[in-house]
C-alpha cells in the first residue's frame, strides 16, 4: 500500500459523499409513500445477498452506497412511511435528522460534565423547556430539586426509576447487600413488558411483580392496588414502586394518576409514570388533563422519539429529587475523577441512567424544537387527533365493525364483529398487499385492530385511505 495515501475519508471526499447520502436520504423521503410498508423478504434472504467474508480492501463509497438500494432497501419496514399505522410511531424529521447528524460528527462522549461541558449543558436546558411546554411541575426542572436526562428509552427509564425506589425504600442498603426477596413492584395488567423485565434485572423476580386489575377502559383500579399494598405488607413485605401508565400500548388506557398518587403518598412508595406515547399530547394545553395527579409522580418519562418527530433513540426522563436517582446510580472511580466533579457545581449525566458513556442526543431534539417550535409540534399532534377521531366515527357507523374501546387519542382499537378469524384476515391481508401496515393486541381476549395515527409524514388522505383499503379488504374476506 502507498504509505502517501491516507485511509481516511478525507475532508473533500466526505463532503462529496455526504452530499451524495443526503440526497439518497432526501430521495428515499420522497418516494417512501409508494415502498411496500411492511417488507416482504423472507428470512435470510438479506444476508444471502451479503457476500461470506469482509473485504481485504476498502471499496468505493459509491459502490456502497449501490448497496443501500440493492441490499439494505428490500428488507426494511418503512416506519416513515405515512401509511405505517401500526405499533406505535418511531418518528424522523429532516430537523432531526440532521441534529443526529452533527451530534455524530462531534463524536463527543458525555459521560462528564468537563468531558463535553456543551453536552451536558444544552441537554439540561432542553429538559428543563421540556417540561415547560408539557405542563409539568417545577418540581421536574433543574432549577429545583429535580431535573431531566435522555435515556435511550422508556424501558431503561422504568429500569432507573425502579432501582431508585428500590435503594430509597431499602435506605439505599440493597445496592451494598444486595435483595433479600421482600421488595415488591405493580402494575396493571397493560403496563408495558418493560417493567417486567426491569424487575428482573434490578433483582425483585417477576414473583415479587404484582399485575393489578384494570377497568372496563384498562385502566388500573386504585382500590385493588391499595388492597394489594396492604396484603404484601401484611405479609411482610416491601412494597417499593408503582408504575402508572399514560397511555397503555395495547388501548392507550389512561391510569388514574390522582388516585393512584394517593396511595403511594400514603404509602410511602416511588411512584413512577410511564408516558411514553401519549405524553407528547400534553404540548397542547387542551390535552393536559392526561397528566393530571403527575405532582405525585417520583418520575416520569416520554418519548420524543415515538410522536414529537424526534429520531430514535430519545426519550426524557425527569425526577423530583435529583438525589434519590445520584445516590442510587453513583460510582466514581478514580479515573474519572477531576475538578468540576468535586466542586459539586455541575451535572454529570453518568449518574443518571445505566451506561457510562452517552451521545449528544439533545442536539436533535434541540433542533425539533426550534424548528417546529411549541405552535408547530401543537399543530401537527391536534391534526393527528383530529384524524384518528374521525376514524373512529366512520368505525362506528360501518355495522360490519365496531370500537373495542372509546379510543381517548390517536390510537382507534378497533375489530369486525365476525370474530378473530376475520379480523386476522383482514389484517394479514392489509398487511401483505404493502399499502398500509397495521398491528393487532387482544382485549377482553378477543383479537384487535390498532391503528394509531402519529406518523411524521401522515396526512388526512392516508386516513381517508386506509379506512377504504379495510372496507374493501373486509368485503374481500367476506366473500371469499
Amino acid at each position: 500500500m502507498d504509505e502517501k495515501k491516507t485511509l481516511h475519508m478525507t475532508p473533500d471526499d466526505f463532503r462529496r459523499y455526504g452530499r451524495a447520502v443526503v440526497d439518497w436520504i432526501a430521495d428515499y423521503y420522497e418516494r417512501v409513500e409508494s415502498l411496500p410498508v411492511l417488507s416482504p423478504v423472507k428470512p435470510g434472504q438479506i444476508r444471502a445477498l451479503l457476500p461470506p467474508e469482509p473485504p481485504l480492501q476498502g471499496e468505493p463509497f459509491e459502490k456502497i452506497l449501490e448497496d443501500m438500494n440493492r441490499v439494505v432497501l428490500p428488507g426494511i419496514t418503512h416506519w416513515q412511511s405515512p401509511n405505517f399505522f401500526a405499533f406505535f410511531p418511531a418518528n424522523a424529521s429532516g430537523p432531526s435528522i440532521l441534529g443526529d447528524l452533527l451530534s455524530s460528527g462531534l463524536g463527543v462522549q458525555g459521560m462528564l460534565w468537563s468531558t463535553s461541558p456543551a453536552c451536558t449543558e444544552v441537554e439540561t436546558h432542553v429538559l428543563d423547556w421540556t417540561a415547560d411546554m408539557m405542563g409539568l411541575p417545577g418540581k421536574f426542572k433543574s432549577t429545583g430539586s429535580g431535573g431531566g436526562v435522555i435515556q435511550d428509552s422508556a424501558s431503561s427509564a422504568s429500569l432507573c426509576a425502579l432501582l431508585a425506589g428500590r435503594e430509597r425504600a431499602t435506605k439505599f442498603m440493597s445496592n451494598e447487600k444486595g435483595c433479600d426477596g421482600r421488595l415488591v413492584a405493580y402494575a396493571s395488567t397493560q403496563t408495558h413488558s418493560s417493567v417486567e423485565k426491569a424487575v428482573k434485572i434490578a433483582g425483585l423476580g417477576r414473583q415479587n411483580l404484582r399485575l393489578v386489575d384494570v377497568d372496563e377502559k384498562f385502566a388500573l383500579r386504585p382500590n385493588l392496588l391499595r388492597e394489594q399494598i396492604q396484603k404484601d405488607r401484611q405479609s411482610g413485605l416491601v412494597p417499593c414502586y408503582v408504575c402508572a401508565t399514560i397511555g397503555t400500548t395495547s388501548s392507550n388506557a389512561i391510569d388514574p394518576l390522582p388516585e393512584i398518587g394517593k396511595v403511594c403518598r400514603q404509602e410511602g412508595i416511588w411512584l413512577h409514570v410511564d408516558g411514553a406515547m401519549l405524553g407528547t399530547a400534553a404540548v397542547c394545553p387542551e390535552y393536559r388533563y392526561l397528566q393530571e395527579g403527575i405532582e405525585y409522580a417520583d418520575s416520569y418519562c416520554f418519548n420524543p422519539h415515538k410522536w414529537m418527530f424526534t429520531n430514535f433513540d430519545c426519550d426524557c426522563f425527569f425526577v423530583a429529587e435529583r438525589a434519590a436517582l445520584i445516590h442510587t446510580l453513583s460510582i466514581l472511580p478514580e479515573y474519572l475523577r477531576n475538578q468540576a466533579t468535586e466542586s459539586g457545581a455541575v451535572i454529570d449525566y453518568r449518574d443518571w441512567h445505566i451506561p457510562l458513556g452517552r451521545r449528544f442526543r439533545s442536539l436533535k431534539l434541540w433542533l425539533v424544537i426550534r424548528h417546529y417550535g411549541v405552535e408547530g409540534l401543537r399543530y401537527l399532534v391536534r391534526r393527528h387527533v383530529e384524524w384518528a377521531q374521525k376514524f373512529a366515527r366512520w368505525v362506528q357507523e360501518d355495522k360490519r365493525f365496531e370500537l373495542a374501546v372509546p379510543p381517548p387519542m390517536n390510537l382507534v382499537c378497533f375489530r369486525h364483529v365476525g370474530g378473530d378469524e376475520v379480523n386476522q384476515k383482514i389484517m394479514d391481508r392489509l398487511n401483505l398487499s404493502g399499502k398500509v401496515y397495521l398491528t393487532h393486541t387482544k382485549l377482553k381476549d378477543r383479537l384487535t385492530l390498532r391503528l394509531c395515527v402519529g406518523q411524521t409524514h401522515t396526512e388526512e388522505r392516508h386516513v381517508i385511505q386506509a379506512w377504504r383499503l379495510i372496507q374493501e379488504t373486509a368485503d374481500g374476506v367476506s366473500k371469499s
